[in-house]
């Protein structure tokens, strides 16, 4: 079959066009002919600064995609050939990833693709769902009637988190770098927009809740946009970050505003091998595909590659600015109806 292959950690293009074997299907694993695979700003940390395993190369990046499953294994029930399925699974230098023909995947992580979905759509979908799923809901467990903050709403994870965090019933901020990104960010329901090269952002927030910080602060950024939020967090309140908490952070006022710091790493379950983590994956997903499906959320893809072209789209993402996602186009609907 047709893969990118990484060989070495280095620039975009290490990343080159090879021929693989097809991958066996296990018996708790459903073998998934790949229409389109997600690009993450992940798969390019992997590509330049080395995998999670020392001994994963040569390596198949991708953590996330979305296919027609073309065999199952034996112990399989939920699936049979021909569903269109998405997941999150693979790419860190263990298993085989996304930028490939075919991948197999076990079970747990495997979820019936939204109908309302394109592959490229459904493809670009999963691994942003379980960050914001689980930064909003399982780490800072948030309620309708809150006010929560999204950094960086018209990226990968902001823009769905914005969604997530409306359907919840909350009030919802969160800051943009242009006014293309601030139109994209009112469409998605952000209450509050603030672009932070105009404007301070803990002063914006501090206003928006009368002094008294937000309930929620989601840090998608790092670095010194966490410890903007520090002042701009409710006492008793929470932040999340997907990012490490820079080594200066002001742990006195942490402490003294009694603020509940958590961290969100929706690739443990694949690096540390937990089976209940990857059913509550799955679980996300087919809950999300119901929003999909329902009108209720949406995903918003700004650039597709072919797949042959999967070091270009490395190159975009660490160009920055991008909106939304990023897919690479794997195979056509063409291509599975002639085989």
């Amino acid at each position: 079959m047709r893969a990118i292959l990484m060989t070495e950690a280095g620039a975009p293009d290490v990343l080159t066009v090879a021929e693989v074997d097809k991958p066996v299907c296990g018996d708790n694993e459903v073998l998934v002919h790949l229409m389109a695979a997600g690009v993450n700003p992940i798969d390019t940390k992997l590509r330049g600064n080395g995998l999670y395993f020392a001994d994963g190369l040569p390596a198949i990046l991708g953590c996330d995609g979305a296919g027609i499953v073309e065999a199952v294994g034996s112990e399989i029930s939920r699936f049979e050939p021909g569903d269109a399925v998405y997941y999150c699974y693979g790419g860190l230098g263990q298993q085989a990833g996304s930028y490939a023909e075919y991948i197999a995947v076990p079970e747990p992580f495997v979820a019936q693709k939204p109908d309302c979905l394109d592959f490229i759509d459904a493809a670009a979908a999963p691994l942003v769902l379980i960050t914001a799923w689980e930064a909003l809901f399982d780490r800072a467990r948030i309620q309708g009637g809150q006010k929560v903050f999204i950094h960086a709403g018209a990226g990968g994870v902001g823009h769905v988190a914005i969604q997530l965090a409306k359907l919840a019933g909350c009030e919802v901020a969160t800051s943009v770098s242009s006014e293309g990104k601030a139109d994209l960010v009112a469409t998605l329901g952000a209450d509050l927009v603030i672009n932070y090269h105009q404007q301070d952002v803990t002063q914006a927030l501090l206003e928006w809740t009368l002094d008294e910080g937000v309930d929620v602060a989601f840090d998608t950024v790092g670095g010194e946009a966490f410890n903007q939020l520090v002042a701009a967090t409710k006492v008793y309140g929470d932040i999340v970050t997907i990012l490490q908490v820079p080594g200066n952070a002001d742990w006195k006022n942490i402490r003294l505003r009694n603020i509940r710091v958590s961290q969100e790493l929706m690739l443990t379950p694949m690096v540390m091998g937990l089976t209940e983590a990857a059913e509550h994956h799955g679980d996300i997903l087919e809950q999300c595909a119901q929003f999909f499906d329902q009108q209720k959320l949406s995903i918003f893809v700004s650039e597709t590659f072919p797949l042959q072209q999967a070091a270009e789209a490395h190159r975009r993402i660490e160009a920055g600015g991008t909106c939304g996602k990023l897919a690479l186009e794997v195979t056509s609907f063409e291509d599975v109806g002639d085989e």
